[in-house]
């Protein structure tokens, strides 16, 4: 009998740190740079961010744009990067964790203090709101795997300070699909071998891929001989490349004075690779019944 599951552990993330009062708040996993994009947006007299003037930003003109969205699509983030030296930080935020999805949300709060209603805010230039009201429209939204963001088209109305002026902006982020995250299949081969020499258990199997990645196999092999638990630890590496499986073998040397010997054996493996494409580590495990022959 075999069971198997998979996890994701991020490598890194990102934060924040807000124009006012240098607050670091939780950001969406590893930032993209957006292909085709623009971000325009212009404000009444007497709005505090904008100065009552208008910008316009786009990759077409040299302006770098980046992006984010949080692994459950809930947030959204847009950072200007202007090739005249401007900067600036745009947040969309749900209610909650439900997902960005087109319509209109009232009643937003400056994010990240937006508690469980919607959040937006744009900051940037050296100026930030302490706290502010406002709306917006998602019109259209496509999410990839782990954060990415391949289509958001949104606009917004934001009010500084409880002001009448508002900023009136929007936003167009446009990126070829999202490539495929690495995907690692893992098998344990039913059989195996116990040293009568050594003592040692070794076990083989296999690994796949979609991707090129280092693949670090890791895993405990337990077994009870006469009535005593044998348990020895056990490590392989290997060079995975998409197309075929890749066979690994690992020798497990047991903790304490009782050999590994013949029977069945409980092998838990943890296979580990590096997806390149999202920068983070991906791993798949299984437990499985080995059954060990005499060597």
């Amino acid at each position: 009998m075999q069971r198997t599951w998979r996890r994701a552990a991020l490598a890194a993330g990102l934060s924040i740190t807000g124009a006012l009062g240098g607050l670091v708040a939780a950001a969406p996993v590893q930032a993209q740079t957006v292909e085709s994009g623009s971000v325009s947006f212009s404000g009444d007299p007497g709005d505090y961010i904008t100065g009552g003037g208008s910008y316009a930003y786009s990759t077409g003109d040299g302006d770098q744009l980046t992006t984010a969205a949080s692994t459950d699509s809930s947030h959204v983030s847009v950072n200007v990067n202007g090739y005249n030296g401007d900067w600036w930080y745009l947040d969309f935020d749900a209610p909650g964790s439900q997902p960005l999805t087109p319509g209109t949300y009232d009643n937003a709060t400056r994010y990240p203090f937006n508690g469980a209603g919607p959040g937006l805010s744009l900051d940037g230039n050296g100026r930030g709101c302490n706290e502010l009201t406002g709306t917006f429209t998602v019109l259209n939204a496509v999410f990839g795997p782990n954060g990415y963001v391949q289509t958001f088209d949104a606009t917004f109305e934001q009010h500084c300070e409880g002001g009448e002026a508002a900023a009136r902006g929007e936003v167009h982020i446009a990126n070829p699909p999202a490539p495929a995250p690495l995907d690692l299949e893992l098998d344990v081969a039913t059989n195996g071998t116990a040293s009568t020499i050594s003592g040692k258990a070794v076990v083989h199997g296999t690994v796949t891929c979609n991707q090129p990645t280092s693949v670090t196999m890791t895993g405990v092999v337990d077994q009870v001989v006469k009535k005593v638990l044998v348990r020895g630890n056990f490590s392989a590496l290997v060079t995975c490349t998409p197309g075929a499986a890749v066979p690994w073998t690992a020798s497990a040397t047991p903790n304490g004075s009782t050999p590994f010997g013949k029977g069945a054996a409980e092998v838990s493996t943890e296979a580990t690779g590096y997806d390149s494409e999202y920068q983070q580590y991906v791993s798949v495990h299984d437990t499985s019944i080995v059954n060990l022959a005499k060597s």
